[in-house]
């Protein structure tokens, strides 16, 4: 195969996953999922400083992620 159709495979690939990511995303926001205001995620407001940063957040997507690339990675195999 060409390496410009694998290329041009992968990108779709990768366009089509972002938007279904995106999909997912604002529907979690619609129906009152707590992404960004989970425990372990710290905010901090100042008087003109605001500094926010979604530990938790970042842990539990990290997890998610993680487990569903090593179920991907096994039906490959």
């Amino acid at each position: 195969m060409n390496p410009m159709q694998s290329l041009g495979k992968f990108l779709l690939f990768a366009g089509a996953l972002l938007v279904l990511l995106g999909g997912l995303v604002i529907l979690a926001g619609k129906i009152g999922f707590p992404l960004g205001r989970l425990p372990g995620d710290f905010t901090f407001r100042g008087k003109h400083v605001l500094f926010f940063a979604p530990i938790g957040t970042m842990v539990l997507v990290s997890l998610v992620l993680t487990i569903l690339m090593n179920l991907f990675l096994r039906w490959l195999k």
